[in-house]
């Protein structure tokens, strides 16, 4: 006999089954719509906050949208210009790294050949010149392509055009939206929705605003940390490991490695090398002991296992609308599966 209960059940695993593919079909199409939802979302304490000085909630997005606009614009447009420019010195003295590393790699070349007599010595030195020469300047030119083009890559029209309507359309009408959906939600289980979507505003909150604030001065500390040391691409390198380190553990690894390759290359002596070690070994200090504790916190609820694994998901899934969908995704999963937990564990079946 089917019960009500199970139909409920059944109805909004439909729509939840259809809602995915909708977004799977239509995946190349929503990325700035999802940018928009996504900036609304993190700006909307800010025009709340000027709400309060009495001000109407349009006016107060407004002004909101007009500060973001006079300080990202500017600081895109500068921190661009110094890459490209990184980019083309790196581009004119790579012949010159290369032949500094090959020679700095001679000893162990020499070592191996010791060793193993069977290994022939010139095939490997050639192998090593071929193969970095032309995946390096593959991977300059492809990076200043992309930053002189001005995020061709992700659409930029696209973006350009209907993410700031969209962000202004959502933050003015935010908390307009929050109770039609609250208006929606079926009587029997609205207080246990309720307590569940505050759950997950906490998390997306504490992590997506604070792991985004920590990612930008992580970038910042590191980008200004190998300026200071005098390595090439520096700024870019340091910029990168930053931003990329709302992945656990990938951003500075990503960073590290690539600056020891670069360092080993530029620099022919250790004190260099050991001072771009000193950069990282302090930022994951700084961010550990004082950036996450205080900007994310500690009880958000996420393990960085599984932030990973939605990452990854989600990119491959539906590529970077996968990523910008990845976290939030997994906070209200993790939040269900919790939810359910405790049910499971209030039940008959759990006490049997």
């Amino acid at each position: 006999m089917v019960t009500k209960r199970s139909k409920n059940g059944m109805f909004w695993m439909v729509m939840l089954a259809l809602f995915a593919v909708a977004v799977y079909v239509l995946r190349s199409v929503l990325m700035p719509f999802v940018a928009g939802i996504i900036i609304g979302y993190l700006l909307d304490p800010f025009a709340t906050k000027f709400e309060k000085l009495k001000m109407s909630r349009t006016w107060a997005t407004v002004l909101t949208m007009f500060l973001l606009v006079l300080v990202v614009v500017p600081a895109l447009i500068a921190l661009f210009s110094i890459i490209d420019s990184q980019l083309g010195h790196f581009l004119e003295v790579l012949p010159q790294y290369l032949s500094a590393f090959a020679k700095k790699i001679e000893p162990v070349i020499a070592g191996l050949q010791d060793r193993f007599p069977a290994l022939e010595a010139d095939k490997i030195r050639e192998a090593i010149r071929g193969n970095m020469g032309n995946g390096l300047k593959v991977a300059g030119n492809i990076l200043r392509k992309l930053v002189s083009g001005g995020f061709a890559l992700f659409n930029v029209l696209s973006l350009l055009l209907i993410t700031p309507v969209v962000a202004f359309y959502m933050l003015r009408d935010w908390g307009a939206f929050v109770r039609k959906v609250d208006d929606l939600l079926p009587k029997n289980y609205k207080k246990s929705i309720e307590k569940q979507a505050k759950e997950i505003d906490r998390i997306l909150s504490s992590f997506i605003r604070g792991q985004l604030s920590v990612c930008l001065l992580l970038g910042l500390f590191y980008a200004v940390g190998l300026y200071v040391v005098g390595l090439d691409l520096g700024i870019l390198v340091g910029f990168m490991a930053g931003v990329i380190s709302f992945i656990p553990y990938v951003g500075s690894i990503f960073g590290f490695v690539v600056s020891i390759a670069i360092a080993f290359a530029q620099f022919d002596s250790l004190m260099p090398i050991a001072q771009v070690v000193g950069v990282f070994m302090v930022g994951q200090f700084i961010e550990g002991n004082f950036l996450t504790p205080n900007l994310v916190g500690e009880s958000v609820g996420l393990h960085p296992v599984w932030i990973m694994f939605a990452l990854l998901a989600g990119g491959v899934l539906l590529g970077f609308l996968g990523l910008m969908i990845a976290v939030p995704v997994a906070a209200i999963i993790g939040v269900l599966v919790r939810h359910a937990i405790d049910n499971y564990k209030e039940s008959s079946l759990y006490k049997s």
